[in-house]
């Protein structure tokens, strides 16, 4: 009991407020968590060696899940199993309390970030060339979610050089430096890492945030921008090392604070781009005039729209953004001028940070997929016109392309049937002209190409899962790949060079 009292008494001085009294119920599980779950994720549920177990944080994890990895542990990570310790009746109220949100979100700002760094390696201290003889752009990095691992995976003969553990839920995509040697992920906690793939080590890690939803690295490689959730912050990291920077309270005139639904490296800009989620603005963070030796952020230029943007897509120039509002429809805004330039009419859901461009017929245009409804819109990017709606199996998550194949690739992820499928649509003739099944019966999604395009890799997203390599040309099957339920692969070269088949 004393330390069930104890976190409580501390939890309330954290989030300055007093907490109400328990029920012997809350307190008895209080007792519980603190023996059991305290030492790995945190007095106050926000996470230790293992993650913060708030509902924000589990978002992945349904709750019979997380019943189950409760009793049975979690294979791969230091996760034991409680079922031979735990009454069934303990195991529900733990479950229940982690789905249960604190009184109020505690403090996490510069002092709480700087004292979470971690410097595993100094980078300066490593060799400036691969230990490998593969290609080190025509690498993917495989995000295996079914164990919180990521695999470097040649491009060339399709196999693993390496594989490590990660933290736990990653989120938003890992995003390279510049030449490519240094890959960063995001997690759900808010952790950020840094990973060299030319020496294979974990290099630093920070924690920018309680519940993050991405981070964007600049295009000269020198800062990262973390978007957060919780707090509402926008957190600048210097990648030499990950220090932190800045840390910047999004807030409106008013001093309403908001959600930051993502944030872009708008590179051509050089600037970040953030999509708030409770606020009608876009937010630009200018780095084209830090000196080589500053590190100092000016105030966001904050862009006021008449409505709520998120899902944002760039054309190539960044000149423009596209989001999707509330109400559905598409909103295309000058970012130069900060006027809205064009409304586009769209079905359901799209999903428009998925979408990819190419040249259709002398124009380029921008094509998404869609979170609700079975179709693909392909839009002209000169006019802002919608030029197509292709009718698909299904709505679907990601869709994905290469400059130097004539397809694109489209899941039926969000369906309620023909998840096992991936239609190929023809970039000349804008219709589905094939549909495959890596694996029948189970959930196909994400492609992506090798950097010459002449193959494509498709998750089986599954835990007994794998990624099955296709000739692009021919679209047979080439090699499967065993892993542990892949989310998604990401290319070196592809990403750096932001192709127009793969989000940016």
């Amino acid at each position: 009991m004393k330390a069930a009292l104890i976190s409580r008494v501390f939890l309330g001085l954290v989030v300055g407020v007093m907490v109400a009294p328990a029920s012997r119920a809350d307190t008895d599980t209080q007792q519980v968590y603190q023996t059991h779950c305290a030492s790995c994720h945190g007095a106050d549920r926000l996470g230790g060696a293992g993650p913060a177990l708030l509902p924000g944080n589990l978002e992945r994890l349904r709750r019979p899940d997380a019943l189950k990895t409760i009793a049975q542990g979690r294979q791969a990570t230091q996760m034991p199993a409680f079922g031979t310790l735990l009454s069934s009746q303990e195991i529900s109220a733990l479950a229940e309390m982690i789905y249960t949100p604190l009184a109020k979100t505690p403090t996490w700002g510069m002092d709480e970030i700087r004292a979470s760094r971690i410097e595993h390696v100094k980078a300066a201290s490593l060799p400036n060339k691969p230990v490998f003889k593969a290609d080190p752009l025509n690498l993917f990095v495989v995000v295996e979610i079914g164990d919180h691992h990521a695999t470097i995976l040649d491009g060339d003969k399709f196999e693993a050089i390496a594989r490590f553990p990660t933290r736990y839920a990653l989120h938003g995509g890992p995003k390279f430096s510049p030449d490519g040697r240094y890959v960063y992920f995001a997690s759900r906690d808010g952790w950020i890492a840094k990973y060299d793939i030319w020496n294979l080590t974990l290099v630093a890690e920070i924690r920018a945030g309680i519940n993050a939803r991405n981070l964007a690295v600049s295009s000269d490689g020198r800062f990262a921008m973390v978007a957060n959730n919780f707090p509402h912050t926008l957190v600048a990291l210097d990648t030499r090392d990950l220090s932190p920077i800045r840390v910047i309270d999004v807030k409106d005139d008013s001093g309403k604070s908001s959600r930051v639904s993502a944030v872009y490296d708008a590179g051509p800009r050089k600037s970040f781009v953030a999509a708030l989620k409770d606020i009608p603005e876009v937010w630009e963070l200018s780095y084209a005039e830090i000196s080589p030796q500053g590190s100092e952020f000016a105030a966001p230029r904050r862009i006021k729209l008449d409505d709520y943007l998120d899902d944002f897509f760039f054309d190539p120039s960044y000149e423009h953004v596209f989001g999707s509002s509330r109400g559905g429809q598409g909103r295309v805004v000058n970012l130069n001028s900060g006027a809205k330039v064009a409304a586009v009419d769209l079905p359901g859901l799209p999903h428009l940070g998925s979408g990819i461009t190419w040249n259709y017929q002398g124009m380029p245009v921008m094509a998404t997929p869609n979170l609700k409804d079975g179709v693909v819109s392909v839009i002209d990017m000169g006019s802002w016109k919608i030029i197509k709606q292709v009718p698909t199996l299904g709505p679907g998550f990601f869709m994905r392309s290469h400059e130097n194949t004539p397809y694109a690739w489209v899941d039926v992820f969000n369906g309620q049937k023909n998840r096992d499928v991936i239609q190929i649509l023809d970039k000349k003739t804008l219709e589905i002209v094939k549909e495959l099944k890596p694996v029948p019966g189970k959930v196909a999604a994400h492609t992506e190409f090798t950097r010459d395009g002449k193959y494509a890799l498709v998750s089986v997203w599954e835990n007994d899962g794998e990624l099955v390599v296709y000739n692009a040309s021919t679209l047979e099957v080439v090699k499967r790949i065993k892993m542990n339920k892949p989310s998604g692969k990401y290319n070196v070269f592809n990403k750096i060079t932001r192709s127009e088949g793969t989000s940016h």
